[in-house]
């Protein structure tokens, strides 16, 4: 089994260095075949997905990962899951995220991102909610 933590570990590294730089350039790391889902909206193809990160509105962004986690998935893959904090523009106040990563082989001995889901967390902060046994809700 290849070293997949080293290679998730290598592939976040890199995607988010060239977001941060020129997320334009992301294309080549997307296949016709691969998806987006971006704060709920799907995008499909390699094209659409480098377009709808280039026309996120800000300018400058910078991606602090605080946890990686990936695992072996059936065929090559590779399933990545990370959390982090990323800063937009002049903004102080980093905003939480969460994305999740398929990478599959493509054959000639690297990969691509066949699935791609990116979205922000925000802390609840005029109530907490609770799930009883029953599974019904309470707000407190």
């Amino acid at each position: 089994m290849a070293d997949f933590a080293g290679i998730a570990k290598q592939f976040t590294d890199f995607y988010y260095n060239q977001f941060d730089a020129d997320r334009s350039q992301l294309a080549p790391l997307y296949r016709d075949n691969s998806m987006l889902t971006f704060e709920s909206a799907a995008v499909a193809g390699a094209g659409p997905i480098v377009e709808k990160l280039s026309s996120l509105p800000f300018a400058k962004v910078k991606h602090q990962v605080s946890t990686l986690d990936a695992q072996p998935v059936e065929g090559g893959g590779i399933i990545i899951l990370v959390t982090g904090a990323l800063l937009v523009d002049e903004e102080q106040r980093p905003m939480n995220y969460s994305q999740c990563f398929q990478l599959l082989p493509d054959g000639a001995g690297s990969y691509f991102i066949f699935n791609d889901i990116f979205k922000l967390v925000f802390a609840k902060t005029d109530s907490v909610e609770r799930v009883n046994h029953n599974n019904t809700t309470d707000t407190q």
